[in-house]
C-alpha cells in the first residue's frame, strides 16, 4: 500500500463504482419499507453558477444527516431542490446575451415583443437546466446522495399554482393590498427591491459628494396668499438660512420639507459676510470648522415648526406645480417622529433634508403630516419630464448636474460647500448598482392591520401568528430564534410585486382599471374556468409571461375584461412554498398536499432543514414562516441548523479578484473531498469558516492521514501474519473472551465513541461527533497501536494474542467507518468494503452496543497514560532519553486513585513499564501524581539502551531506503559491512587506544571488553589485489575533480560524458569490474557516462555541454545542499524531519527529494525556508 496515494483519484475511482454497482439507488431504498421516517427538506439552490467551496459546508451538512439517518434504518424522501427564478437568472441571460436595459430585451426578436419575451423566457429556463445539471454533477462529486432524477424546480406549475394558492388565501383574508411607497429602486434593473433584499452584504463602501445646503428662509409678505398664517414668522430675519445636509443630491429638486428634533438646541448663527444660518449647536465646529461665526440666537426644535423657506429649484415646472396646489405643505419645517426618522447632531446640521418621493423614512414622514410628493426619476433614474435641463439625464449617473448648478444658480447662494463622503449604500443584491428610492405602486402583504381589513380588535394580525410560529420552531444555534423575532419584530409589509421583470411567478393578481377593485385567482383549474380569453395561448406553457399575460378575465363586479397585472412575484415566494409543493408520492407526481394530506402529513412539518444564517433570517426562514403560517397556522419544519459565513484564509469574504475565493472543482481536485467536508463538519456553525489550503492541508497532515495509515499498518502487517479476516470473523462468534487490557479498553472506547456520535449526530451536534473522532483516532494511533507494535509480525510471540490484536483492530475499522461515513464517505467506503468484502458502508446499519461494555474502563487507562506522561516529562527533565531503559519508576497516587492502578495490576504495570522503559514499578500515596525513576544505570542496562538505539537507527534507514516491512536486509549491505570493520578495527587499535575501542567494541557487540578478544583471523577468499585496482578508481577520480576545479565546473552540476584516457597496461583493471568501477567513477564525477581511451598517462575531460535537464539537475543538487546546511544550522538531527518552502520555479520529484532531505512536507514559496 501507498503511504501518500492519490486520494482525489482514488475518489474519483469510487465515484465510477458506485455509478457502475449502483450503490445510490441501493441507498435511496435501503429502508423503503421501514415505519420510522426523518423528513428533511432541501432549502433549494439557485441554477445559476457552478459552486463554490461555500455551497459544499451547506450541502455537507444537508448530506450526514440523511446518511445518518439511512445508518439508523429511517425511511427518507432525498429530494434535491433548484431555485430557478428572479433577478439571479435574468441578469445572468442578460450578461449572457449582452443586453443593457429592459427595451433590449424586448426586441430580442426585432418589432415582436411578444415574442421576444418569449425568447428571453425560454433562455432563462434553458439556462437553469443548464447550471442545474452542472451543480447535479458537482453534488455528486461532493458524495451528496440524492434522488437526482426528481429533483425539484420552483419554476413548475406544481411551485407556482401552490403560491396562487397561498396568495388567494391571504387575498381570503384581506392581507393583499395595493400600496403607493417610495421604495428602494434599482435603476438597472428597473424594479423595487424589497426590504428582504437589502441585505447587509449588499452595502458598499462608497464616497460620494455630500452637498451642505442653505434653504432661504421666506419673508411672509412675499407669499401669494395673504390668508396663509406661517407659525413661527417672529423669526424670519432678512437674508438668514436652514442649513441642511445630505450625501443624495440627486434628491434636492424632490424637497418638500426640512425635518428638526423637538429636543435639540438650534441656534442662529452669523458668518462674517453677516449671513445667518440655522443649524444644530452641536454641530457648528464640526460644519464650520476653522470660520469664526457668532451665535445669535438660541432655541429647541420646536420654535422653528412651520418656518417657510425657498429652495434652488422652486422655478421648474414641476416643483413649481407642486408648490402652487400645496401652499400649507409645501417647504415647510416639520418636528419629525423619532421612531420614523431619528435625528442625530454627529454628522450632518441637525436639520434633514426631506425629499417625501425619494426615501423610506421620507415618505413616512409624509405621511403623517399630509405632506405632498414631486416624483423626480423614472425607472431608469432619468429624470422626469417638468425639471427643465435635467429631464433626460440620469440621476445617478450625472450627480455633478445638481452640484454645477448650485455653484452657479444665484452665484451659488444656496450652497454653502460640498465635502467628500465615505459611507455605506445599498447595492442592487443582484447586479451591484446603486439603488434610489422612487414612488411606485407595488403589492403587499400587511403584517400589521391591512387598510382594507374590518377585523375585530381580538383579531391576530400575521406578524404576531407568525411570532408565535416562530416560537415552537427548535433553533440552532439558539440565538437564531431572537435574530428571526427581531427580524419579525421590525418587519413592515412584505413586498411581493415586482415591476419590469419577465422571468418569476405571474402574480395571479386580476385588476379592474373601471371599478378600482381587484381579484386573486388560487389555482389553474380556476384560470381554466374563469377565462374568457386568450387561455388557448397557454396550451403546452407553463404560467409564466408572456402566455399568462394574454389571458382575460371577467371583473366579478362590473362585468368587464380585464388582464393579470404584468407584475412578477419576490423570488422568496418560489422557496418559501416548498414543504407544500414538493413533498409527493415518490418524489413525482402532484403535491401530496392536494392529492392525499394524510399522506402529506407523514412528511410535515418536516424534521429538519439547514441553511448559511446571514440573510436567511430575512429570506427564506421567513417566507417558510410566513406561507406555512397562512396555509396552516403551523410552523413548516421543526428544527433549523444555521450555519455561519465562510470567509478566505486570510480573513477577509472570498472574492475572485482578491485571489482567496475556490471554486468547488478546484477544491475537489487540490483538497479532496473527504478533507473539505471534515472541516466543514469539524467547525463550529455559529462561527464563520476560515478556508483555505492551508487550512486543509493542516488537517489532512492531522487527521485524514493518520487515519489511512493506521488502515495501511493494519493491512500490510495482517498480510504478512497471514491474518485470515473472513475465517478469524466466523472464529471471533465462538472465541474466548478478550484478555488483553489494550484490547478490552479500545473496544470499550469504540463502544463509548458508537454511543456519543449517535447522540451527538441526534443532536444536530456534528462538531463534537468529528472532535470526538480525531480524538479517538489519536488514541488508536498513539497509545493503542504503539503500544501494541510488539505483538504483530516478527516482534510477536504469542499467536492467539496476535489474532486477538487484528481481530479488535479489524472491529474498531470496521464501526469506526460506519460512524463517520456520513461525514466522509469516500475514504470510509474505501476501507470499509476491503475489510468487509460487502458492497458499500453507505448500504451498512448504525452499530450495536453490546451490554457488557463497561465505559469505566476509559477512566482507568486515562490514569495510565496520565502517570505515563508525567513519567516522561520527568526523563526530559532530567536528560534522560526514553530509549534507555532504567530499573525502576516509583508512583505516587492519590489513595482514591490507587485502586484502579491495582484493579488490573499485572496489566496497567506491564503497559506503564514498556511505555516508561523501566523493569519496575512501585506505588506510593501521593497528593498528586508523581513519578520519580531510580537514575541509576547498570551495565546491562547500558547495553540494552544502545541496542534500542542501534534498532532504531536500522528502521529509521529501512524507511529512507523504502524498505517494505517483510523485506529483509542483505547481510553484506552498508551496515553489516561496516559494524564487522569497525569491530575489527577496535581490536586492531586497542594495545594504542584502550578506552575508546572498548566503547565502540562493547557496545556494537554486546561483549565484556575488547581486551579480552583475539586477533581477527583472515578467510582465504580474501583477495589483497583489489586495493590496487581501487586507487586507480581514485586516481581517476582525482584527476576529474582537478579538471572541473581548471575549467570552474562545479562539482554539483552533473555533464553528460567523461573521457578517460589510461595507459594500456591499466586498462583491464577497470574493465575487469567493469559495471561496479564505472558507478563508483560515474557518482564521484557527477556524469551520466563513461568512454575509456588510450593514453600515455591518466587523463581525464568533460563533454562540458550543458543541456536543460543537466542544468535542472544541477540546480536539484544545489537544493539539496543547501537544504542540509539548512538543517546543520538548524541544529536538527539526522533522524529528524523538516518542513520546506522550495521557490516555485523548480521542477523536481518531491516523493525523491523528500526522502533526501528528510522532508515532512514541502510547498512552494519565493525564496528556500527550512522550518523544525
Amino acid at each position: 500500500m501507498e503511504a501518500n496515494p492519490d486520494f482525489v483519484a482514488m475518489e474519483k475511482r469510487l465515484l465510477e463504482k458506485w455509478e457502475k454497482n449502483k450503490i445510490v439507488d441501493q441507498y435511496l431504498h435501503k429502508n423503503k419499507n421501514s415505519k420510522k421516517t426523518f423528513s428533511f427538506q432541501d432549502g433549494p439552490i439557485t441554477a445559476n453558477n457552478p459552486m463554490g467551496v461555500h455551497h459544499a459546508w451547506g450541502r455537507t451538512y444537508k448530506d450526514l444527516w440523511q446518511k445518518f439517518n439511512n445508518l439508523i434504518g429511517n425511511r427518507q424522501r432525498f429530494r434535491n431542490g433548484f431555485d430557478c427564478q428572479g433577478l439571479w437568472v435574468e441578469v445572468e441571460v442578460e450578461k449572457e446575451l449582452g443586453l443593457k436595459s429592459k427595451k433590449d430585451i424586448e426586441n430580442l426578436v426585432p418589432g415582436d415583443k411578444h415574442a421576444s419575451i418569449a425568447k428571453f423566457v425560454q433562455l432563462c429556463k434553458d439556462h437553469v437546466y443548464k447550471f442545474s445539471k452542472i451543480q447535479t454533477e458537482q453534488s455528486k462529486h461532493l458524495g451528496y446522495f440524492m434522488d437526482w432524477d426528481h429533483s425539484y424546480y420552483t419554476m413548475t406549475d406544481e411551485n407556482n399554482y401552490m403560491i396562487w394558492q397561498f396568495l388567494k388565501k391571504c387575498y381570503e383574508n384581506g392581507w393583499i393590498y395595493k400600496g403607493n411607497s417610495s421604495v428602494p429602486w434599482c435603476p438597472r434593473c428597473e424594479t423595487a427591491i424589497s426590504q428582504h433584499e437589502m441585505l447587509t452584504e449588499n452595502y458598499k463602501e462608497l464616497v460620494h459628494e455630500s452637498v451642505y445646503l442653505k434653504f432661504k428662509i421666506q419673508n411672509p409678505k412675499s407669499q401669494s396668499n395673504s390668508k396663509s398664517k406661517i407659525p413661527n414668522s417672529k423669526f424670519y430675519i432678512p437674508n438668514s438660512y436652514l442649513l441642511v445636509w445630505t450625501t443624495t443630491p440627486w434628491t434636492i429638486p424632490a424637497n418638500i420639507a426640512v425635518a428638526v428634533d423637538k429636543n435639540i438646541t438650534y441656534v442662529l448663527i452669523e458668518k462674517e459676510n453677516k449671513e445667518q444660518i440655522w443649524l444644530a449647536k452641536d454641530a457648528i465646529e464640526r460644519v464650520f470648522k476653522k470660520e469664526k461665526v457668532k451665535v445669535i440666537k438660541t432655541v429647541k426644535g420646536d420654535k422653528l415648526a412651520g418656518l417657510k423657506y425657498e429652495g434652488p429649484f422652486d422655478h421648474l415646472e414641476a416643483v413649481n406645480r407642486v408648490a402652487n396646489s400645496n401652499p400649507k405643505t409645501f417647504h415647510t419645517v416639520v418636528i419629525t417622529d423619532e421612531r420614523i426618522l431619528p435625528i442625530t447632531t454627529t454628522e450632518g446640521t441637525g436639520l434633514v433634508h426631506t425629499a417625501v418621493s425619494a426615501g423610506v423614512e421620507d415618505f413616512l414622514l409624509g405621511k403623517k403630516y399630509g405632506l405632498p410628493m414631486i416624483p423626480v426619476i423614472e425607472d431608469n433614474a432619468d429624470y422626469l419630464p417638468g425639471l427643465d435641463w435635467l429631464s433626460g439625464k440620469n440621476a445617478k449617473k450625472h450627480p455633478e448636474i445638481i452640484i454645477d448648478f448650485l455653484k452657479t444658480h444665484k452665484n451659488g447662494e444656496y450652497l454653502l460647500y460640498t465635502e467628500r463622503y465615505k459611507h455605506r449604500y445599498p447595492a442592487c443584491w443582484r447586479c451591484k448598482t446603486e439603488l434610489v428610492w422612487k414612488v411606485a405602486d407595488e403589492w403587499y402583504i400587511a403584517m400589521d392591520l391591512c387598510p382594507l381589513q374590518n377585523q375585530k380588535s381580538n383579531t391576530k394580525t400575521l406578524k404576531q401568528r407568525m411570532v408565535e410560529v416562530a416560537k415552537k420552531i427548535k433553533w440552532m444555534p439558539e440565538f437564531g430564534l431572537e435574530r428571526e423575532l427581531d427580524w419579525l419584530k421590525n418587519m413592515h409589509d412584505w413586498l411581493i410585486s415586482k415591476k419590469n421583470r419577465y422571468w418569476g411567478l405571474a402574480l395571479p393578481i386580476y385588476e379592474c382599471s373601471n371599478c378600482k377593485t381587484f381579484e386573486i385567482l388560487g389555482s389553474k383549474e380556476e384560470l381554466k374556468k374563469r377565462a374568457v380569453k386568450g387561455i388557448e395561448k397557454m396550451n403546452g406553457q407553463s404560467p409564466h409571461k408572456p402566455f399568462i399575460d394574454d389571458v382575460e378575465i371577467k371583473c366579478q363586479k362590473c362585468g368587464k375584461l380585464i388582464k393579470r397585472i404584468p407584475d412578477v412575484g419576490n423570488p422568496w415566494l418560489d422557496a418559501g412554498i416548498v414543504e407544500y409543493s414538493t413533498i409527493s408520492e415518490n418524489n413525482k407526481n402532484e403535491p401530496l398536499y392536494s392529492a392525499n394530506k394524510e399522506k402529506w402529513r407523514k412528511w410535515f412539518p418536516v424534521d429538519f432543514i439547514t441553511e448559511s444564517f446571514p440573510g436567511q433570517f430575512k429570506n427564506w426562514f421567513y417566507a417558510q414562516i410566513a406561507m406555512s403560517t397562512v396555509m396552516e397556522n403551523e410552523a413548516p419544519f421543526k428544527q433549523v441548523l444555521g450555519f455561519a459565513t465562510m470567509m478566505g484564509e486570510d480573513g477577509r469574504p472570498m472574492h475572485k479578484s482578491w485571489g482567496n475565493y475556490i471554486n468547488f472543482h478546484e477544491g475537489a481536485e487540490k483538497i479532496g473531498v473527504d478533507v473539505m467536508r471534515w472541516i466543514f463538519a469539524r467547525q463550529n456553525p455559529a462561527d464563520n469558516l476560515l478556508f483555505g489550503y492551508k487550512k486543509t492541508d493542516e488537517v489532512r497532515r492531522q487527521f485524514y492521514l493518520i487515519l489511512w495509515n493506521i488502515y495501511k499498518f493494519f493491512v500490510e502487517y495482517a498480510l504478512l501474519d497471514k491474518f485470515d479476516i473472513k475465517k478469524k470473523k466466523e472464529k471471533r462468534k465462538n472465541s474466548k473472551k478478550i484478555e488483553n487490557i489494550l484490547d478490552i479498553w479500545i473496544m470499550n472506547r469504540l463502544m463509548w465513541l458508537i454511543d456519543t456520535s449517535y447522540k451527538n449526530y441526534s443532536q444536530y451536534n456534528v462538531k463534537d461527533v468529528a472532535l470526538e473522532v480525531e480524538g479517538f483516532v489519536s488514541d488508536l494511533s498513539t497509545w493503542y497501536i504503539r503500544r501494541s507494535r510488539d505483538r504483530v509480525w516478527v516482534n510477536s510471540e504469542d499467536k492467539e494474542d496476535q489474532n486477538s490484536f487484528y481481530s479488535t483492530l479489524q472491529k474498531v475499522l470496521e464501526n469506526l467507518m460506519i460512524i463517520i461515513s456520513p461525514i466522509m464517505p469516500f475514504l470510509t467506503d474505501e476501507i470499509y468494503t476491503n475489510l468487509t468484502g460487502k458492497k458499500s458502508v453507505h448500504l451498512s446499519n448504525w452499530p450495536n452496543i453490546p451490554k457488557e461494555y463497561d465505559f469505566k474502563i476509559d477512566k482507568d487507562m486515562i490514569l495510565v497514560r496520565e502517570i505515563c506522561e508525567v513519567g516522561r516529562r520527568f526523563r526530559k527533565e532530567k536528560q534522560i532519553k526514553m530509549r534507555q531503559p532504567l530499573s525502576e519508576a516509583i508512583i505516587a497516587l492519590p489513595s482514591e486513585r490507587q485502586f484502579i492502578i491495582q484493579s488490573n495490576l499485572e496489566d496497567y504495570h506491564n503497559l506503564i513499564k514498556q511505555e516508561l522503559n523501566v523493569k519496575s514499578i512501585k506505588l506510593a500515596k501521593g497528593k498528586n501524581i508523581s513519578v520519580e525513576f531510580n537514575t541509576k544505570i547498570t551495565q546491562d542496562l547500558i547495553n540494552e539502551g544502545i541496542l534500542r538505539d542501534l534498532v532504531r537507527a536500522i528502521q529509521e534507514q529501512r524507511k529512507l531506503l523504502g524498505v517494505k516491512a517483510e523485506d529483509k536486509v542483505d547481510q553484506n549491505s552498508f551496515y553489516s559491512t561496516l559494524q564487522k570493520v569497525l569491530e575489527n578495527l577496535m581490536i586492531i587499535i586497542s594495545p594504542i587506544m584502550p578506552f575508546l575501542t572498548d566503547e565502540i567494541y562493547t557496545n556494537l557487540t554486546g561483549k565484556k571488553s575488547v581486551h579480552l578478544s583475539n586477533w581477527p583471523n583472515i578467510p582465504k577468499e580474501y583477495d589483497f589485489k583489489i586495493d590496487k585496482d581501487m586507487i586507480l578508481v581514485r586516481e581517476i577520480c582525482e584527476v576529474g575533480r582537478r579538471f572541473r576545479k581548471e575549467k570552474q565546473i562545479k562539482m554539483r552540476q552533473p555533464l553528460s560524458e567523461a573521457i578517460i584516457a589510461l595507459p594500456s597496461e591499466r586498462q583491464f583493471i577497470i574493465q575487469s569490474n567493469l559495471e561496479d568501477y564505472h558507478n563508483l567513477i560515474k557518482q564521484e564525477l557527477n556524469v551520466k557516462s563513461i568512454k575509456l581511451a588510450k593514453g600515455k598517462n591518466i587523463s581525464v575531460e568533460f563533454n562540458t555541454k550543458i543541456t536543460q535537464d543537466l542544468i535542472n539537475e544541477g540546480i536539484l543538487r544545489d537544493l539539496v545542499r543547501a537544504i542540509q546546511e539548512q538543517r546543520k544550522l538548524l541544529g536538527v538531527k539526522a533522524e529528524d524531519k523538516v518542513d520546506i518552502i522550495v521557490s516555485s520555479d523548480l521542477v523536481f520529484n518531491q516523493v525523491w527529494l523528500s526522502k533526501r532531505v528528510l522532508a515532512r512536507k514541502i510547498t512552494r514559496g519565493e525564496k528556500l525556508v527550512v522550518e523544525k
